[in-house]
């Protein structure tokens, strides 16, 4: 049925092709959302397991986490701009999964033994799901579900209330604007579960903090964090 189905595949293409998200090429055989020339300008932080890399620091004497990191810098221009922009407002769930795949591979490469129980993204509220139509941080959690072969779970964190935007908030700002938002849904998880918190960019870190203070209520767990791209300053 495959090989049926690979002509009328190959016809849709040529009507329709796919191109790259970032340049608007067309995408050739084994590239998915973005094309390889893109994929190699994408400016990689290599902070994965780094002790008192930039994104663990973020966290040093605010929460109890193990470890954190961040898959790419985020520039006010460049290609991680475009490219959460592309996630955020066009629609790009296919690009955030394939981003989150290539995340998660990137931490496979640094730790081969690397295996959290459960991968919990950032929840949205319902009210802006509704309006965006996916959650972003869920869509890279499950590029990074698939490629670390770890459960994804929606139904643990949740979002409380819905708050105003992050952007162009101040560092205390940011913190008060998303403080006692999160609470936990579903506490019934493995003892001295490995939970690894996966969110879109990383800038203080007051998302993910409170996140972080909602899920210690679970007891004995191990905390991570990975956020597809950290700000840069």
């Amino acid at each position: 049925m495959r090989n049926l189905f690979s002509p009328l595949k190959d016809f849709v293409d040529l009507l329709y092709p796919s191109v790259c998200h970032n340049c608007g090429n067309w995408l050739v055989v084994g590239e998915k959302s973005i094309c390889l020339h893109c994929i190699n300008e994408i400016p990689l932080t290599g902070f994965h397991f780094q002790q008192g890399n930039p994104t663990a620091k973020l966290f040093w004497a605010r929460v109890p986490v193990s470890y954190a990191t961040s898959y790419m810098f985020f520039h006010e221009t460049g290609i991680a701009r475009k490219l959460l922009h592309q996630i955020k407002y066009k629609g790009g769930q296919d690009l955030a999964i394939d981003l989150g795949e290539m995340f998660a591979q990137e931490l496979l490469q640094a730790d081969p033994t690397f295996k959290p129980d459960l991968i919990l993204p950032v929840p949205l509220h319902p009210r802006k799901l509704r309006q965006r139509g996916f959650n972003q941080s869920e869509a890279i959690a499950t590029g990074m579900s698939k490629v670390l072969q770890t459960e994804l779970n929606t139904d643990i964190l949740v979002r409380q209330s819905n708050n105003k935007s992050q952007t162009k908030k101040g560092r205390f700002d940011r913190w008060s604007n998303v403080d006692g938002i999160f609470g936990l849904k579903n506490t019934n998880i493995p003892k001295s579960a490995h939970i690894l918190l996966v969110d879109d960019v990383i800038t203080t870190g007051a998302t993910l903090e409170a996140c972080v203070n909602a899920l210690l209520k679970l007891g004995d767990i191990k905390m991570g964090i990975a956020g597809l791209a950290m700000a840069k300053s």
